[in-house]
C-alpha cells in the first residue's frame, strides 16, 4: 500500500507478533486483541466486525482486508488475502442463465441481517484458520528437533561405543604385551 501512496491505514492486529510489528512500521494500530488470539472465540469477532462494518458505513474506511495463514496441511501453510468489505458478488458466468428468485424479506433487510454474519464468520473462520496452521507450523518444528536431537543421540552412542571399545582394545594390549615380558 506504501508503495501506491496509501499511508492512511488502520490495523486490527491479532497476534503479539503483529501487534509489534505494526508499531515498529508505524502504522496505526485499532487496538489490542491479544485476548483472542489463542483461544477465539465468537464475542470478539463479532466486536470487531460490527466495529469494520460501522466505520465503512460511516465512510471512515473504504476497503477491509483480512491477511492470515491458511492452514492447507500439517506441512504446508498458504497466506491468504481476502476482501471483506466491500463484498463483490460474483457475476453469473457467460452462458449460464441467471435465476429469477423471489426474495422474502426484500434484498436489502436480508442484506442487513447477513453481511455482519458473514463478517463475523469470516473473521472467526480466519482466526480458527490461523490458529490451526501455527499449531501445524509447531508440531511440525518440534517434529523435525525431535528428528535432529536422535539422529545426533545415534552418532553419540556410535562414538561413545568406538571409544568404549578403543579402550578395552588397549587394556588387553596392554594384559597380552605385560604377559610376553
Amino acid at each position: 500500500y506504501k508503495a501506491h501512496g496509501i499511508d492512511d491505514i488502520i490495523v486490527y492486529p491479532i497476534g503479539r507478533k503483529v501487534e509489534e510489528y505494526v508499531v515498529k512500521q508505524g502504522l496505526t494500530k485499532a487496538g489490542s486483541y491479544l485476548e483472542i488470539v489463542d483461544k477465539p472465540n465468537s464475542a470478539g469477532c463479532a466486536a470487531i466486525a460490527k466495529e469494520l462494518r460501522d466505520k465503512f458505513i460511516a465512510h471512515e474506511i473504504d476497503k477491509v482486508e483480512i491477511i492470515y495463514h491458511h492452514f492447507k496441511s500439517k506441512s504446508s501453510q498458504v497466506l491468504v488475502s481476502e476482501t471483506l468489505l466491500p463484498i463483490q458478488l460474483a457475476a453469473p458466468a457467460k452462458g449460464t442463465v441467471a435465476l429469477d428468485y423471489i426474495v422474502e424479506p426484500d434484498r436489502v433487510t436480508l442484506m442487513e441481517e447477513l453481511i455482519p454474519k458473514v463478517l463475523r464468520l469470516k473473521i472467526y473462520t480466519a482466526l480458527l484458520d490461523a490458529n490451526a496452521s501455527e499449531h501445524a507450523a509447531r508440531t511440525m518444528a518440534m517434529q523435525i528437533a525431535t528428528d535432529n536431537a536422535d539422529d545426533i543421540l545415534q552418532e553419540l552412542s556410535l562414538l561413545y561405543n568406538k571409544s568404549r571399545q578403543q579402550a578395552i582394545t588397549n587394556e588387553l594390549l596392554d594384559i597380552l604385551g605385560g604377559s610376553f615380558k
